[in-house]
């Protein structure tokens, strides 16, 4: 997609529009392009905040794409939908918007986190935790076995990322940096590899979305337990321009990697902004991994190689 009439601030409002079940990682990705570019240093306390947001939502958008394997077992105990719910509230509470939070600023954030919404995260992603531990047992009898297998000449083929390419036992993940922009992830390397097969199948891949999310409720615990104190917000310009040139950004998002590529002409508003998204990769990979699929696993297979419509339409 490519976005020229906003200027910088106001694009951030767009490119959270697309992945609809995690619109959080479209405004970061943004925000991060032009805080490098201008050598922004975005104060620790709002970093961190950030990464809460991230891992929050991360697991919302994978409950998300579980939301399949119950219905497919007829297991109404395992459904996800109230777990979904309480996510979107802790996520009104803090930003004020239930789906599109627009909690990133140019430079910061604009909400902070109370010990109360704090209590009530770490209740909320504990109760994640427990329904994809429980989601985990329930795929160990085989679900998506053996179905649409990704190899990892798939993986680097399709530009493949996130659980998709971690399922095919490649080690892709942005968080792992450590420094700079990702240093809240810096003491959670221990998390960053939950325990699941890397055999490549729909089983594989179900279980590391059910594992990422016990993953992300214990980064939101230690994240929230050591938040730092601190402002939310880097001094910026009143008008942003970037230098003349090309710039890209990425982040890792639920479903692979979100990036930005803005080719600046040091005005207000971009030349140029495309956005890259994880769902045009992981569509892309279904006519080199479903064929020979049986129909009655094809809705298994399309539910283990996650997509949203909206990233696809641009």
């Amino acid at each position: 997609m490519i976005l020229t009439a906003r200027d910088y601030r106001q694009a951030l409002s767009l490119t959270n529009r697309h992945d609809w079940q995690a619109p959080f990682f479209g405004e970061w990705a943004l925000a991060r392009l032009v805080e490098d570019a201008l050598g922004v240093e975005v104060p620790r306390r709002a970093r961190w905040l950030r990464a809460v947001l991230a891992e929050h939502t991360r697991a919302a958008s994978h409950l998300a794409y579980l939301s399949f394997v119950p219905h497919r077992l007829g297991r109404p105990d395992l459904a996800t939908d109230s777990v979904r719910e309480d996510l979107r509230t802790r996520m009104a509470e803090l930003t004020g918007n239930r789906l599109h939070p627009m909690a990133v600023r140019l430079g910061g954030i604009a909400c902070d986190a109370t010990p109360a919404w704090a209590a009530a995260e770490r209740g909320t992603l504990a109760a994640a935790s427990d329904l994809a531990g429980r989601l985990g047992l329930a795929l160990a009898d085989g679900l998506g076995r053996g179905v649409a297998v990704v190899t990892p000449d798939h993986v680097t083929g399709f530009g493949l990322a996130g659980p998709v390419a971690r399922a095919s036992g490649v080690a892709s993940d942005l968080r792992r940096a450590g420094t700079g922009h990702e240093e809240p992830w810096a003491g959670l390397g221990d998390l960053l590899t939950p325990t699941a097969p890397t055999s490549g199948d729909a089983h594989a891949r179900l279980l590391h979305l059910a594992a990422e999310v016990v993953a992300s409720a214990a980064m939101v615990d230690r994240l929230l337990a050591d938040l730092p104190e601190g402002p939310l917000q880097a001094h910026l310009p009143k008008v942003v321009k970037l230098p003349e040139g090309d710039w890209a950004g990425m982040v890792e998002s639920p479903l692979g990697r979100s990036g930005v590529l803005v080719t600046s002409r040091g005005e207000k508003t971009p030349w140029q902004l495309r956005l890259r998204t994880a769902s045009t990769s992981n569509v892309s990979a279904w006519p080199a991994v479903l064929p020979g699929t049986a129909l009655s696993d094809l809705h298994v297979a399309l539910a283990s190689l996650p997509w949203v419509a909206g990233d696809l339409d641009k």
